[in-house]
């Protein structure tokens, strides 16, 4: 139940942030000229709007990082460890395959795949190589 309220607070906190911001006038700009003319004195008092805003937009950001810290604490603090459960649908249904035990003698080893044993020379060719041939006798 806080979590939801603190919630609604946030969005509203950031809503209410963003309107003020945008309705503070620039640098460059004429006082109250987005009140038309000098009715922004009447409005927000004999300062001016830039007083207002800029301490309303000050208290609400105030509001909204100690909301987040909060709710960051909060979920931290209430959170338990432990493995997360996921969902796994049909899959959840096959039952696991069992696993045997490092020294257990009752499994075989497991087969390395079979691959064609090569010889261990290679084969001879009906040709001899230069190094290994035959002397020609030379006539007289």
């Amino acid at each position: 139940m806080l979590m939801l309220v603190l919630n609604v607070l946030f969005v509203l906190v950031a809503i209410a942030m963003i309107a003020l911001i945008l309705m503070q006038r620039g640098a460059g700009a004429q006082a109250g000229s987005g009140f038309g003319g000098g009715a922004s004195a009447t409005v927000f008092g004999s300062r001016g709007s830039s007083n207002f805003l800029s301490k309303a937009t000050k208290w609400l950001a105030i509001a909204f990082f100690a909301i987040t810290l909060f709710m960051a604490w909060h979920v931290t603090r209430t959170s338990q460890p432990g493995v997360a459960q996921q969902d796994l649908g049909l899959m959840a249904e096959v039952p696991p395959a069992p696993v045997p035990a490092a020294g257990d003698a009752t499994v075989p080893p497991a087969s390395a795949p079979a691959v064609p044993s090569a010889p261990a020379q290679p084969a001879q060719t009906q040709s001899q190589p230069p190094e290994q041939a035959q002397p020609v006798p030379q006539g007289d």
